[in-house]
């Protein structure tokens, strides 16, 4: 595509064409947080599968708690079988164990005073139903607990455990293939030349790809020539879902990443409205899905977190509801008085509390190359085309989501 392209028309293209990995795996409950669920999770017994104390307290039949002090007939501890309540008496019971047959009520210990020969009296009066946790009032069998494509979180796993289910099935990780094009980068550690400086994308894609749960081919750098490149594609298609660079996917004579996944694939989409980024690539090489993130490092970290996050998510098995990130809409506190006229703006911003609330305060220089704005901003506040901004006006803000 020649012209640019809006950047939610890119998105809904691209997670039409995000095709959900069809493979699943087995996991044990203790391994499974942060793993995309591939099938419901069903209560195969109610939850709880008995009738039980809310409270440590006495067992007692409502109808007979007058002013008349009771006997207490037996003690029921939890993982007890109580014997049927007899008339005209009260249970020792504690919480969580199974309410004895012919109990309507739990009194808790505080309401009651114990007499010398051991038989309790009430305090306050006793209604029907208090106390007594119903079997299946948390989960009923039959119920969906979890639902296919959703991420399971500590206490998902715990309800799991809840209706006694070992392990889940997930799907398995999407893998994930990245690789770096220009002459002029260096590794961390290494010594800088002339023209040359560090590959920071390498740094911030790789720990953002394994927060989202991918398995991560890690190729590093690329000599920055057309055979170079297109072998690294096919290594890469080799064995993995997706393949993402960083660089290489605009129109300069060295920027040979676009050649190479034309003679390797397909190219859809290169072209975005969206500052910073705009040099995108789309498209695929073999049976993998292909992107190409702007090598600029704030462009491509941009692009990254809303476009190419929820697509990746989306390949990965998550559920279409579940795709979009949290967006606030908080007041700025600073004037934007020149906006793009065709691109829609990301700016890197904070909150900050004071007098008059939270306000969204900015990075002081937003150009593509000063990772630092990432780094210090809590999230991307969106500027539309054209929009003028003065100090107090409501503005979207989607915060950074965690791994990122």
């Amino acid at each position: 595509m020649t012209q640019l392209t809006d950047i939610d028309a890119a998105l809904a293209w691209l997670l039409v064409r995000a095709t959900p990995l069809a493979e699943t795996e087995p996991c044990a409950l203790l391994r499974a947080r942060g793993r995309i669920l591939a099938a419901p999770v069903v209560a195969t017994l109610d939850v709880p599968p008995h009738d039980n104390s809310a409270m440590d307290g006495y067992a007692v039949r409502s109808s007979e708690c007058t002013d008349v002090a009771l006997p207490v007939s037996q003690r029921i501890p939890a993982g007890s079988q109580p014997a049927p309540l007899e008339p005209g008496t009260v249970a020792r019971i504690f919480t969580g164990a199974p309410v004895p047959a012919g109990c309507d009520a739990v009194v808790m210990q505080e309401e009651t005073l114990q007499e010398e020969d051991g038989r309790v009296r009430f305090t306050r009066p006793v209604r029907a139903g208090q106390n007594i946790r119903c079997a299946g009032e948390d989960i009923a069998a039959g119920a969906v607990i979890l639902p296919a494509g959703s991420p399971l979180s500590a206490s998902d796993l715990g309800l799991a455990a809840s209706i006694g289910q070992a392990t889940v099935e997930v799907v398995r990780p999407l893998r994930v293939a990245v690789f770096f094009t220009g002459d002029e980068l260096v590794e961390p550690g290494q010594a800088l030349g002339a023209a040359q400086i560090y590959n920071s994308n390498r740094y911030w894609l790789v720990p953002a790809l394994e927060a989202l749960g991918c398995t991560v081919c890690d190729l590093g750098i690329v000599p920055d020539t057309l055979e170079a490149t297109r072998a690294a594609l096919r290594q890469a298609a080799g064995s993995c879902d997706v393949i993402m660079t960083c660089g290489g996917v605009s129109v300069g004579e060295e920027d040979h990443v676009r050649s190479a996944v034309e003679a390797e694939g397909r190219l859809d989409l290169w072209k975005l409205a969206i500052k910073p980024g705009k040099p995108f690539a789309c498209g695929s090489v073999g049976s993998a899905d292909f992107i190409g993130l702007p090598g600029n490092p704030v462009s491509g970290f941009v692009t990254f977190a809303t476009l190419v996050r929820p697509f990746l998510l989306r390949r990965a098995g998550l559920a279409e509801d579940r795709l979009h990130p949290r967006v606030m809409r908080l007041p700025v506190a600073f004037d934007w008085l020149r906006p793009d006229p065709k691109r829609t703006e990301y700016l890197r911003v904070r909150i900050v509390t004071g007098e008059t609330g939270q306000r969204l305060e900015k990075f002081p220089h937003q150009g593509s190359g000063v990772l630092a704005s990432c780094a210090w901003a809590h999230g991307l506040a969106r500027v539309a085309p054209g929009q003028v901004l003065a100090a107090g006006d409501l503005i979207e803000f989607m915060p950074f989501p965690e791994g990122i």
